[in-house]
């Protein structure tokens, strides 16, 4: 029972160290201070040390903590969708959407290492049902995978500079990206398109939106 106590315990530390973490990211940007995030979670800076190791396992943890809560539900709430074109497009948009708007964390994360396409796929997992929904709907090329679609979230955050007065718009070069998954007779290198699939339409498009 006392070990499961410390467990416990262990777990209820690490959580605060992570909200703690987005909170701080949130409000003042990349410039991340584990003293801050210890004095905010109400704990000692060694256990920040012990549970996470360094500051940029900190940023992994909080960044893995925000995709969970933000992204992943966006993806589940796709499959529920009569469209799954359009469902897939929107999913995308949200999480563009959701990850750009926070400046601090999006900046931490790169610079950590820890916004990966890996994690994107990870996160994204349950596109593939609406995603195959859409290929046998013909609304996408036969041969898009989820790794492909994480990757063009990914390519379209990097387009993303909140320090730069004349930085775009992130959905713009989302749409561009997903222009690429229209249907189309090429096969995209490394994967083999299924025969079987139907010609597919233009894929839905995304909207840049207005500027406020």
């Amino acid at each position: 029972m006392h070990e499961q106590g410390q467990r416990a315990d262990a777990l209820r530390n690490s959580d605060k160290i992570v909200r703690a973490a987005i909170a701080v990211l949130r409000e003042s940007g990349p410039a991340l201070s584990l003293d801050e995030i210890a004095r905010r979670a109400g704990i000692g800076i060694a256990t920040v040390y012990r549970r996470f190791g360094d500051r940029d396992g900190v940023i992994r943890a909080a960044f893995q903590t925000y995709f969970a809560e933000e992204v992943e539900p966006l993806a589940l709430a796709a499959r529920d969708a009569d469209d799954a074109g359009s469902a897939l497009t929107e999913a995308l948009a949200a999480t563009v959407d959701t990850l750009a708007a926070h400046h601090g964390l999006l900046r931490a994360a790169r610079e950590s290492g820890a916004f990966t396409v890996d994690i994107a796929e990870r996160f994204m997992g349950p596109l593939s049902t609406v995603l195959a929904r859409a290929q046998r709907e013909g609304r996408v090329r036969a041969d898009l995978v989820v790794r492909d679609l994480a990757a063009i979230v990914v390519m379209a955050l990097a387009t993303v500079h909140p320090g730069d007065p004349g930085h775009a718009d992130p959905r713009r070069y989302l749409a561009l990206l997903l222009s690429g998954v229209r249907a189309s007779p090429d096969e995209l290198s490394g994967v083999r398109a299924s025969p079987d699939e139907p010609p597919a339409p233009a894929c839905p498009s995304v909207r840049p939106r207005k500027p406020h």
